[in-house]
């Protein structure tokens, strides 16, 4: 690459480090001051698009009209915002911090499905800004004006965002909501008003991230997931809360996108390195190194790191009698499913999906529950257990059982490399490094044709011919039930009291002599097995895998599932694996806007139960149980 296609990246990374900047600043505002993990927010930097889409084609014929146009939109979707936090949000701010990213998530299904029936499936591409349609002389090559003009926004949003926080009383009310709420609420200040005024312009921020962008890209429904990925790095590595950090973490991002972008495939030292193919993991590759060696963000404060910050578990007891007949009662069904194949053709693979589900959210909460520690990348595990045990199949032509068995193995030597780095740290930060290295190994894996199949995955993963009919299904409720039991009994042990002790005081459990990082390291170990486990079934059950299984989407389903059945019940995984697989079938065949309707059911499930379905049975079970509960 010469001086000047340098030069051009270089320009590329500037424009593209201010839409980034716009979203992930709106993303820090938001977290700074209400603490939600706003996992919606791609999906109003969507809005942003469509909306601007919209706008811009009724009145965007002049440059006035255009700029109008794009702002607009960006008030529009500010609005929208406003809404969401005064109906929604608003009602669930005393419900635990993941509970309300389970209510974000389920926003993200409701708003794709509300821009597919609005603008339908295909992408818009919106029209050029006029008079900045041409391109200016960079060195004998032609670069786009309206990047440079993009250039230009970012700053310009800084320097007005940074007057706005620093020199009025709304930006002071939101400083220091960022550093004690409490004391703010007892000075009199109404929080309810500055939480929707701060939602509003993170929102609008985020919309307007999305409009500048619609002559470059089409207004599409992938963007709402594709974005806040990248949006979550950059306010990671700025550090959460800091809206300058932002600014540098997006430049820093862009700038290692467009350079690996531009310097495609490099020979070094006689070996051909695809520079190309890193512009899909480059950024979580720097936000690995980062939080290794700052684990606080770039611009974070080392205080805003805490741990043991998960709610205290009630003491675990031995099931009551009436749960240990229900469980039989469940088992008993589950080995007669089979026989009732005339009947109901479908339920058996139904109840092998929910069971293969199952375990995947078990070993997710088991790190999640008991041991406090955040996942936002367990599907990472999922992979390595099924590509594992596939390719041992394949390439390997090692026997089924053999290829059953190594593939979890493999996924557990995954857990050993990474938990080692994650545990050292908590709450978000944590989160965003497990997603790091899931992203780093979904790349490999996407990218390595030759081994992996690539984009493609592999096929003819099928079990032996004595697993043929219902004995596979069987299998896999065998190695599910014999999981649970074990994971439970583990939880019961020495150990599990030292995991649930180094969650709820750290400070305590080091001083009783517990190693907590060691203890932690170990639990994550152990979830990253059963996780395999969970996929080398999922392999041998469709008979194929791919890269899907083990990207973010996967990750989300596995979250889902552990939060809507209730994190702090063993029985919770469970329960949410069922009813989320279940909605999910029947909300697929009833309707072709099933995602809405799976999000709206999640959203009323969140507000009803906001400690899951299993938390909120418990609950009416011991009231009911109190003296005078009748009464």
């Amino acid at each position: 690459m010469d001086f000047t296609g340098f030069l051009a990246q270089l320009l590329n990374g500037l424009a593209e480090a201010s839409s980034l900047f716009l979203v992930a600043a709106g993303l820090s505002l938001i977290f700074g001051v209400t603490r939600i993990v706003n996992f919606a927010h791609g999906s109003l930097y969507m809005l942003g698009v469509y909306l601007a889409y919209s706008v811009v084609e009724r009145v965007g014929g002049t440059a006035l009209g255009f700029w109008f146009g794009l702002l607009a939109a960006a008030l529009l979707v500010g609005v929208i915002g406003a809404v969401i936090e005064i109906v929604l949000l608003r009602r669930i701010y005393r419900a635990p911090e993941l509970f309300q990213l389970l209510a974000t998530f389920a926003l993200v299904l409701v708003i794709n499905d509300a821009a597919l029936w609005v603008w339908g499936a295909e992408d818009l591409l919106g029209r050029r800004a006029p008079g900045l349609t041409g391109a200016v002389d960079l060195l004998g090559r032609q670069y786009p004006v309206y990047n440079l003009a993009l250039i230009a926004i970012g700053p310009t949003v800084l320097a007005l965002l940074w007057l706005l926080l620093t020199r009025t009383r709304w930006g002071v009310l939101v400083r220091a909501a960022t550093q004690d709420r409490e004391m703010l609420g007892a000075l009199g200040v109404n929080q309810a008003w500055l939480f929707t005024g701060v939602f509003a312009l993170g929102a609008m921020l985020a919309g307007l991230g999305g409009a500048v962008q619609l002559p470059r890209e089409p207004a599409s429904l992938g963007l709402d997931l594709r974005v806040i990925g990248d949006a979550f790095v950059v306010v990671v590595v700025g550090g959460m809360g800091s809206i300058p950090g932002a600014y540098v973490a997006a430049l820093v991002i862009a700038e290692l996108k467009a350079l690996c972008a531009g310097l495609g495939t490099v020979t070094l030292l006689g070996i051909e390195v695809s520079f190309s193919k890193l512009t899909l993991v480059v950024e979580f590759l720097f936000m690995a190194l980062v939080l290794a060696v700052r684990p606080w963000g770039l611009f974070g404060r080392p205080q805003s790191i805490s741990r043991g910050t998960a709610p205290a578990e009630a003491p675990l007891r031995p099931a009551s009698r009436r749960v240990r007949l229900l469980a039989l009662l469940l088992l008993a069904s589950l080995i007669a499913l089979p026989l009732l194949d005339a009947w109901l053709p479908y339920a058996p693979v139904l109840a092998q999906d929910i069971l293969i589900a199952a375990l995947f959210a078990l070993s997710l909460h088991f790190i999640m529950g008991p041991g406090g520690m955040h996942s936002f990348g367990h599907a990472a595990y999922f992979g390595l257990g099924a590509y594992g045990a596939a390719l041992l199949l394949k390439a390997a032509a090692l026997p089924m059982p053999v290829a059953l068995i190594a593939g979890p193995l493999a996924a557990m030597a995954g857990a050993v490399v990474f938990g080692w780095f994650c545990v050292r740290l908590s709450g978000v930060y944590l989160a965003m490094l497990t997603l790091a290295f899931s992203q780093i190994v979904w790349s490999v894996v996407f990218q390595w044709d030759g081994f992996t199949g690539g984009s493609n995955g592999l096929i003819g993963v099928w079990p032996d011919d004595w697993l043929s009919g219902h004995a596979y299904y069987y299998l896999v409720l065998a190695l599910a039930t014999l999981s649970l039991l074990a994971l439970r009994r583990i939880l019961f042990a020495p150990f599990g009291y030292a995991l649930r002790a180094g969650r709820d005081s750290p400070l305590r459990a080091d001083a009783i002599g517990i190693d907590v990082k060691r203890v932690q390291w170990m639990a994550f170990v152990l979830a990253g097995l059963f996780a395999g486990l969970a996929g080398a079934l999922f392999a041998f059950s469709k008979g194929s895998i791919s890269p899907d299984a083990m990207a973010v989407g996967k990750s989300v389903d596995g979250l889902v599932m552990v939060l809507l059945g209730g994190i702090q019940t063993l029985a919770g995984p469970v329960v949410g694996a069922a009813a989320f697989n279940v909605l999910q079938d029947y909300a697929m065949r009833l309707t072709e806007y099933w995602r809405a309707l799976l999000g709206g059911v999640i959203l009323l499930l969140v507000l009803a139960f906001p400690q899951g379905i299993a938390g909120g049975f418990r609950q009416l079970a011991q009231r009911m149980s109190m003296p005078g509960a009748s009464r």
